[in-house]
């Protein structure tokens, strides 16, 4: 989720906006209020494992990872989840995520390193997915048990 509501007027006015995140959704790519994020302007449709900021019927801003493009919409889930969001249209899409500034350096996410995560991550959604299951259990068990 990201936490500045003008973002969306920042990209429509300038066609970009540089910002943090809040939450944990697209962990590991993106830390909670460490990682500094490029969101520009769409160009067109995306593409599979672009990461779209998006509104949802909420309001609430959100930046999760493109799993499927279909002919109306996309399939997004975000990196640290496991749950897959239908119906993502155009125009519910803000902007697209181009660059990450960690620890003072700047990633593109056409980097060579940016597309073997993605590629490491995404591909094998399934594994992900199970691991994610799993942990989430063991945490709500011990919670249970504390």
């Amino acid at each position: 989720m990201i936490r500045n509501v003008d973002i969306a007027k920042e990209i429509a006015d300038h066609g970009s906006c540089i910002t943090t995140v809040v939450g944990y959704s697209m962990m590991p790519l993106l830390r909670q209020r460490k990682d500094i994020i490029l969101i520009e302007k769409t160009n067109g449709r995306l593409n599979k494992y672009d990461v779209p900021l998006y509104r949802r019927a909420n309001g609430k801003l959100v930046l999760h990872r493109i799993l499927k493009v279909r002919d109306n919409d996309y399939i997004i889930c975000g990196d640290n989840c496991y749950i897959k969001e239908y119906g993502i249209t155009d125009d519910m899409i803000i902007g697209v995520l181009t660059g990450i500034t960690r620890d003072g350096k700047f990633i593109s996410v056409t980097d060579k390193k940016s597309i073997l995560y993605v590629h490491l991550w995404c591909d094998f959604f399934y594994v992900r997915a199970g691991i994610l299951r799993i942990l989430s259990l063991a945490r709500r068990c011990r919670k249970k048990i504390s």
